[in-house]
């Protein structure tokens, strides 16, 4: 039976594509691997270029009221705790909303809308199978080994 791989990219209508090129790049480190600002006006970008040429693209074109809700979330993985913090400081000096830091037992997330207003997770990965739904409060001014605990003891306790 034919099956999926896994994600290969997402893309977004932008209706500020410089300040959108912007804060990806600068603010969240996507690295820009093409892009066309003259006619099609899209830009498309990736955490490793050599590895996947784009994982997120941004194009110019979106049209719809300000109240509109066309994206859930977008998340991106980081490979510790430690650039979780390091993210929260760009985004606080950024001045965009952070909606909330929380353990989901097999992943971390933080939660924060974008200059669009759209909503993106940055989340590190536990190891630990709790099942999902689940979000609590994460300080992530405790240690890693504080918060890797807690989450563990969710595993225990959800069984």
């Amino acid at each position: 039976m034919a099956q999926i791989g896994g994600l290969g990219h997402v893309g977004i209508y932008a209706t500020d594509l410089m300040k959108m090129r912007d804060f990806y790049s600068r603010v969240l480190g996507l690295k820009i691997a093409d892009e066309d600002l003259e006619q099609r006006r899209m830009v498309f970008m990736s955490s490793d270029p050599v590895a996947e040429h784009h994982e997120f693209v941004l194009m110019e074109g979106r049209v719809t009221s300000d109240d509109a809700k066309v994206i859930q979330q977008i998340s991106f993985s980081v490979p510790s705790i430690q650039d979780m913090r390091e993210f929260k400081a760009r985004i606080d000096a950024e001045n965009c909303t952070i909606d909330r830091i929380v353990s989901h037992g097999n992943a971390f997330g933080m939660y924060f809308f974008d200059p669009e207003g759209n909503r993106i997770e940055l989340y590190y990965k536990t190891g630990f199978p709790v099942p999902q739904p689940h979000g609590d409060p994460l300080d992530l001014s405790r240690s890693d080994e504080e918060l890797l605990d807690e989450a563990k003891e969710l595993l225990h306790s959800k069984r």
